[in-house]
């Protein structure tokens, strides 16, 4: 062990919905193929608001005290035995989610279909509101100096973009529409940008959200409760419709609305989790229009890719981050996430203290 790292660090625990508390533990001890990261920077996203209000998203449940976060950046702190990539002071991004690397669809490359992949913040595995984390070597990536720590967070949200630009097929000079501007909605308009898209329009009731859409790239926004959307996209698109519809705020009716403003041979990228399983979509109007339906889970090989898009963006990513908190405040960056959905956009929690 690296004798500038001390035995004991601080984690901010959630015991149970509502209830977080600052603990002191051992710092994590390293494998041969592991990586100690001292966390710089940890964006809320919207999973770990769930798991703080409710306990569970959908079939995972948090049933003994979990470590939230997995948005995560830092610095290489010490190294194993066997690491060959990494040392000590590198800046990393760090992919949350590990698969077993054996099975099937780990060895076709669709590793975020493992049914084994450990995910940080996904009960039972603990997160990144942590000092430092161990993460094996594997799904580290160096950031250059031109990403900040919080940019570098980003990939994470960002990489469900390019998976569902990657899915979808985005073509250069398309027309996509993205429908629900929280994070990932917000990230998805880089990536339909970097994909090349040149009409990109985006629908949310969160005016901030709709403003924020148009620094990173939209060239049309709707505010749904002002405009109805299908109108407004028919007026925009001159009534032929989207190429890509991507649906990203898990809501039935924006879902329908997607599937509707596609065109002839168009493809419903759904990024959404909806509370319910049975949503109706028009079959006919699918199948007699060919619409393609592909569902986004995670991704799988975007990080180097998203590394290289957002450190090459023309766009101001630095205008995400609305709030930060240290670490022994997390809770409160929670309840910030959770009740001022109109006023903040990314909020981070800092778990070594806040960065100049």
């Amino acid at each position: 062990m690296n004798n500038n790292i001390p035995e004991t660090m601080n984690i901010s625990i959630l015991n149970k919905p509502f209830e977080m508390e600052l603990k002191e533990v051992d710092v994590p001890k390293l494998g041969p193929t592991d990586v100690l990261v001292k966390v710089m920077a940890v964006g809320v996203c919207g999973s770990d608001v769930h798991y703080y209000e409710h306990g569970r998203v959908g079939e995972f449940v948090v049933e003994k005290p979990l470590i939230l976060g997995h948005e995560c950046s830092g610095i290489v702190a010490d190294i194993g035995s066997k690491v060959t990539h990494f040392k000590p002071g590198d800046r990393v991004a760090i992919e949350p989610g590990v698969p077993c690397g054996e099975c099937e669809y780990c060895k076709a490359g669709k590793y975020n279909l493992c049914p084994d992949v450990k995910f940080l913040a996904t009960p039972p595995i603990d997160g990144a509101f942590s000092q430092y984390i161990s993460h094996p070597e594997g799904f580290l990536f160096h950031i250059p100096d031109a990403l900040s720590y919080e940019e570098a967070t980003l990939n994470e949200p960002f990489s469900v973009g390019v998976q569902a630009c990657k899915r979808a097929n985005v073509q250069p000079g398309s027309t996509v529409v993205i429908m629900g501007m929280g994070p990932v909605g917000l990230m998805a308009v880089v990536a339909a940008k970097a994909f090349g898209a040149t009409r990109i329009i985006v629908s949310d009731l969160e005016q901030i959200r709709l403003n924020e859409a148009l620094e990173l790239g939209a060239t049309h926004v709707i505010n749904i409760k002002e405009e109805d959307v299908i109108t407004r996209i028919n007026e925009i698109t001159n009534h032929n419709g989207v190429d890509y519809a991507f649906e990203t705020a898990g809501n039935p009716t924006a879902l329908q609305n997607a599937l509707a403003v596609l065109n002839n041979g168009g493809t419903l990228a759904i990024v959404g989790l909806p509370q319910q399983e049975n949503i109706e979509l028009n079959i006919p109007f699918i199948a007699n229009h060919e619409i393609n339906v592909v569902g986004i889970f995670r991704y799988a090989n975007t990080y180097p890719m998203g590394i290289e898009m957002l450190s090459s963006t023309a766009a101001n990513l630095n205008t995400m981050f609305t709030d930060s908190y240290d670490l022994e405040d997390a809770q409160e960056a929670m309840e910030r996430a959770r009740t001022n959905k109109s006023g903040s956009l990314k909020v981070m929690v800092y778990p070594n203290g806040k960065l100049k």
